[in-house]
């Protein structure tokens, strides 16, 4: 093994693996409440199954986008990690709080008013008000999802992902029996029936806020970050010269994002014009798309933030090589992963529903979804790579060209259009943005390789 795969490959997957699988884990526990909801709602009902599509493709527009701008916290703490300027990483943490909390406000307002995306929808009128009352309990849990962010990102910078993963795990138990609850409703409490899609929006508020709770008391009590001087006094006061290096890392870093995301979830807005059972099979391909997606994005949070921190010791060599052998690996297990996935599509689907015009719905989608995780796979590593070099201008560019350019709007020509029948309605879209992304990953992987000849460059000139 050690000769076939070499000692360098093996040394960077040492490295990268102890930090890859806590955030597997954890982010595949947040990723279970969207599943668990999926389940429950569409044993509950196509209209609900339907709101839901909908109403958590434009949290997640908003959301991971706002995410996105404060997640710069990650590649600024980790180069200064690696620096060993730890008083450098506890500031970050302050002024990322400062950040999260203003870009919480924009987000409440979008989803308090969402008409402008309710009209790229266009959804049925039973439809959207689930989805309006959907959306406004989702703005309960919008605040602790944006400080557990800074939670997260944080710990992700200093190499200390089993914390945030003990907490996301906690949730999970908890979001079950809530959405259950909720959900469905219970014989016990007078024979009610329930909330539908709504109910699990309200789980999850209820979620995140003991989350960040319980990662509050883990910051002030656990003597791991005591080195960094957060556990003394309250929430530091603004500073904009900081504040101002973290936007400019991040407004780039949530600009991708946003085009990343809203090119995978303005798919259910555009798909729901063709119905609820459509946009009902949509959602089983999506969830089990951004469910594999937790591993690649994994293994870019690891690999971004071990490379950042090389950066940050001087060590470009490190750098470079963690980079490359990251995307290797991240490659390997989305050949593997997506392939299993496609060809047991069958038993997979019907784990969500028995319904068959669902499954008729869902089950052709699959293919593209081997081919959209591999493209996502790819960019997902050479994106975070690119963030730990604090590079996401050119990255941001990328992204609109092929996920919106080629991506929403081949999907739109493709579905609406029909040039090709066999390409109509969801598939049309699922076919292009599986093509949208492969291309920006080779936008993306060719940008890492044009950093990285730069920075050889420079380290032959000093020497």
């Amino acid at each position: 093994m050690k000769r076939w795969l070499g000692a360098a490959r093996l040394n960077s997957y040492a490295q990268i693996l102890p930090l890859a699988w806590p955030v597997f884990i954890g982010q595949l526990a947040v990723l279970m409440y969207s599943t668990i909801d999926t389940v429950l709602v569409a044993r509950y009902g196509a209209l609900d199954l339907a709101a839901l599509a909908v109403g958590n493709a434009m949290y997640t527009s908003i959301f991971v986008g706002l995410m996105g701008v404060v997640l710069a916290i990650s590649p600024f703490a980790a180069q200064r990690f690696g620096a060993r300027d730890l008083t450098g990483v506890g500031e970050s943490l302050h002024q990322a709080v400062w950040l999260a909390l203003g870009l919480t406000l924009l987000g409440e307002l979008l989803l308090l008013w969402p008409d402008p995306l309710l009209a790229l929808a266009q959804p049925e009128p039973a439809v959207e008000a689930i989805i309006r009352l959907h959306l406004q309990l989702l703005g309960l849990a919008l605040p602790a999802a944006m400080l557990f962010t800074v939670y997260r990102g944080f710990n992700t910078a200093v190499s200390r992902p089993k914390a945030v993963m003990g907490l996301q795990l906690a949730g999970l138990l908890l979001k079950l029996p809530l959405s259950a609850l909720l959900i469905h409703g219970h014989e016990s409490l007078g024979g009610w029936q329930g909330m539908g899609a709504p109910g699990g929006a309200l789980s999850t508020a209820l979620v995140v806020w003991g989350q960040l709770t319980a990662g509050f008391v883990l910051l002030r009590r656990d003597p791991h970050y005591q080195p960094f001087g957060i556990q003394q006094g309250g929430l530091h006061a603004p500073r904009w010269d900081l504040i101002r290096q973290l936007l400019r890392l991040g407004l780039p870093m949530g600009g991708a994002i946003v085009i990343e995301v809203t090119g995978f979830t303005f798919m259910a807005l555009f798909i729901s014009r063709l119905g609820a059972t459509p946009v009902a099979g949509h959602q089983l391909a999506a969830n089990l798309v951004a469910m594999m997606f937790m591993l690649p994005m994994a293994l870019g949070n690891a690999t971004g933030a071990l490379v950042g921190q090389r950066i940050g010791a001087r060590d470009p060599r490190a750098a470079e090589r963690l980079g490359w052998h990251g995307l290797e690996f991240a490659l390997g297990c989305a050949l593997l992963l997506g392939g299993a996935i496609f060809l047991l599509r069958g038993p997979v689907l019907a784990l969500y529903t028995t319904d068959a015009a669902i499954l008729a719905a869902a089950a052709p989608l699959l293919l593209w979804v081997w081919i959209f995780h591999l493209g996502d796979a790819s960019q997902a590593i050479s994106a975070s790579v690119l963030r730990a070099h604090h590079v996401t201008v050119a990255p941001m560019v990328v992204y609109a060209l092929a996920i919106w350019g080629v991506g929403m709007g081949g999907g739109y020509w493709l579905a609406f259009e029909q040039p090709w029948p066999a390409l109509a309605g969801a598939r049309g879209f699922w076919a292009a943005a599986a093509a949208g992304l492969v291309l920006a990953a080779l936008g993306l992987v060719i940008v890492q390789q044009m950093v990285q000849k730069a920075l050889r460059a420079e380290a032959s000139a000093a020497a």
